[in-house]
């Protein structure tokens, strides 16, 4: 069920400095734009009628601001039409100093708000000052022409469009302002959710690399995970949440805390990524992510592993060969609807070879299919291997790593995407 509109506070919301009049003229509600364009307060303006609350310049003898506007308030009373009114001057009284005024132009529109009987029953006074754009104009003027002269047709028009302008600039600061805060609390959010305590035991056989995609507050739903599973074990993982920016990290951070918690518990990829498929299904946003596992035994050398829609680890061996870690792929997490048991695959690997995970932003391209990246990634990493470099390569290589040696072996993984989605491609 949809929530009530606060129409009040809607209202006092608004950007625009508006005013609120009754069919008698006389000022109903105003909102917080009005009264700081104009200086007063509500108890200023509410209840009085609006040539009360706005007279006449007594020192300015061509003052016809109050008789200007009743003209137009009375024309949408009649026709129970909109009123544009030409570029004004309406000079206001100055708060607290009493007989000064000060000289404002304004750009005004009138608009009736009509009631059940077809009648006005409010009428919205909307008064845009543009009083610095005129003042502009009037300087460049060519001498003999009068300052209070009133503007041409195409000169309201440019003070119409200055005042749109001027409120686009603001709100266009203001976003900036909000995107600034929310990027540092997502970026702040995001690093401690990528917290990896059991990374410090690996500081001599650990490389990472996690570098977001440029855009969208620079944060991202990958991530990775490296756990310590007494007494000679070591689990990896990684994931993708779909989208970017706060919500995305959010959720990563939640499902990232949840898959660490099931294999320290259970120590079995699959079970690990089953129990996830089930929590992710209370969380808004978490359906369709993708995660991988894998648990490297040092002791049987052996890798055990299972994937939720994510894409196949690499193992390398030391003379390039590699092998896709494909035998235990299942679909992303809640794409179906009853529970499944995932399945789990194992292999052997030997001293010196390299495992790789990463997210699809290391091979994704634009302009190609990901098969395409894919290729290109093993051709790379077979490449490195042949020649002694992997670990160092990957380790510096852009679009970030992360690497890990068992002892026995050296692990890889990669959760990052790179910026722009270009993929990785490196020389050695």
């Amino acid at each position: 069920m949809a929530a009530e509109v606060d129409h009040a506070a809607l209202f006092a919301a608004v950007p625009t400095p508006c005013l609120v009049l009754g069919p008698d003229l006389v000022i109903v509600d105003v909102n917080r734009a009005y009264l700081e364009t104009t200086g007063r307060t509500r108890d200023d303006l509410v209840g009085r009628h609006i040539s009360q609350a706005f007279p006449d310049n007594a020192g300015d003898p061509d003052a016809d601001g109050v008789g200007n506007m009743n003209a137009s308030l009375r024309r949408v009373l009649a026709t129970r039409r909109p009123d544009t009114m030409p570029l004004e001057k309406y000079d206001i009284p100055v708060p607290h100093r009493p007989g000064i005024f000060e000289e404002r132009w304004w750009s005004l529109v009138n608009t009736p708000v009509l009631g059940p009987d077809g009648q006005v029953a409010w009428i919205i006074h909307r008064g845009e000052d543009v009083t610095a754009f005129v003042k502009a104009h009037q300087a460049t003027r060519p001498a003999g022409v009068r300052v209070g002269e009133k503007l041409e047709a195409a000169e309201s028009l440019e003070a119409e469009l200055y005042a749109r302008a001027r409120e686009l600039q603001r709100l266009n600061e203001e976003l900036r302002q909000a995107h600034t805060r929310e990027r540092e609390v997502a970026v702040t959010l995001q690093e401690a959710m990528l917290h990896t305590p059991d990374l410090a035991h690996h500081s001599q056989d650990v490389v990472v690399r996690y570098q977001p995609a440029v855009g969208s507050l620079n944060v991202c739903g990958d991530w990775y995970d490296v756990v310590d599973i007494p007494p000679d074990q070591l689990a990896l993982a990684v994931g993708d949440v779909i989208g970017h920016g706060l919500r995305a990290a959010a959720v990563m951070g939640m499902l990232r805390s949840a898959l660490s918690a099931a294999v320290r518990a259970l120590a079995r990829p699959a079970q690990a990524l089953e129990v996830l498929g089930l929590y992710a299904r209370s969380i808004e946003d978490a359906l369709g992510t993708t995660a991988g596992e894998a648990i490297i035994d040092r002791r049987s050398q052996l890798i055990t592993y299972s994937s939720a829609g994510h894409l196949p680890p690499i193992l390398v061996h030391t003379d390039g060969r590699t092998e896709l870690l494909d035998q235990a792929t299942d679909p992303p997490l809640g794409a179906r609807p009853q529970h499944v048991p995932r399945p789990q695959a194992s292999l052997h690997y030997k001293p010196g070879d390299t495992l790789v995970l990463y997210t699809d932003g290391l091979i994704e391209r634009r302009d190609e299919d990901i098969d395409t990246g894919l290729n290109r990634l093993i051709d790379t990493l077979s490449e490195c291997s042949r020649l002694g470099v992997l670990f160092g390569q990957v380790g510096d290589a852009a679009g970030g790593w992360l690497a890990a040696d068992a002892g026995v072996g050296s692990v890889v993984v990669v959760p990052v995407e790179p910026v722009g989605k270009r993929g990785l491609s490196f020389g050695v």
